[in-house]
């Protein structure tokens, strides 16, 4: 029996919420549903602008180089060089699609350089799996999407890296800015391949959702993984960026959310 005190505040929104659900379910779903976009959860679709000026606020200072794992067509490449006309950007994307593009859309940029790889944690081959070639949702898993009606059969062989030997060999062990990592649910396996790189690096933003359920990947790991690292989390929200002080099993929302961890000064 519960000995919560009737004129507790925690009590009546309660009261209120169990009379909304009960007598307008639908009602009821769509303030469930703007109280988690509030706190950033679910809010990760068409916020190129809003995730690149966060990013740029929690660096603190003009960055001089980037990397963008997941380029995609090029729209966060894009809003980085929009925002810094000097800054070095290299992409990675391992659609043979969307690198034609891209090489077409930067062919004038000698700043950017497009890279033809999927970044994990080892060199090698893979299968890129895709509902149609060059979509934003392509992924190294196999994902089940049946229950949104998408079939995910198409493939690609594609080439993968680990980023340690990119920096090692390619960057000559530099400090680097920001990385974005957009990978459909293989962000945290890119992150293990950082190896020693992740020590040079200042603000990495990452996409969790639910691709991490077809990798069977939590926040859990992502929290764990930076707190070893010396990063604090970030959630992006509406609002601005929300510090994640501690974990909570409340942070597994299975909807498109971005997040920035910055390293520890």
């Amino acid at each position: 029996m519960s000995t919560q005190p009737l004129n507790d505040p925690t009590h009546t929104l309660l009261t209120l919420v169990n009379h909304i659900a009960s007598q307008h379910p639908q009602l009821a779903k769509h303030i469930e549903d703007i109280v988690q976009k509030i706190q950033g959860k679910g809010y990760g679709t068409a916020t190129i602008q809003q995730e690149n000026e966060l990013v740029h606020t929690l660096l603190g200072r003009t960055p001089t180089i980037a990397i963008d794992i997941g380029g995609n067509i090029g729209e966060y490449t894009a809003e980085l060089r929009r925002r810094n006309p000097n800054l070095e950007i290299h992409t990675f994307e391992p659609s043979a699609t969307n690198i034609q593009t891209l090489n077409a859309r930067f062919a004038n940029d000698k700043l950017i350089k497009v890279l033809p790889f999927a970044v994990s944690d080892k060199k090698g081959s893979a299968t890129l799996f895709s509902d149609n070639a060059g979509s934003g949702l392509g992924s190294l898993t196999k994902r089940k999407l049946e229950h949104f009606n998408i079939a995910f059969n198409v493939t690609e062989t594609i080439e993968t890296i680990c980023f340690e030997d990119y920096w090692k060999n390619n960057l000559n062990e530099r400090a680097v800015d920001i990385v974005k990592i957009d990978i459909e649910g293989h962000e945290l396996t890119a992150l293990r391949g950082f190896g020693k790189a992740i020590d040079s690096m200042s603000v990495i933003q990452f996409e969790f959702g639910g691709c991490n359920i077809d990798t069977r990947t939590y926040f859990q790991d992502f929290w764990y993984f930076f707190k070893e690292h010396g990063f604090n989390i970030f959630r992006i929200t509406p609002l601005g960026a929300e510090h994640i002080q501690q974990y909570s099993e409340t942070d597994e929302y299975f909807s498109t959310t971005n997040y920035i961890a910055v390293k520890k000064i």
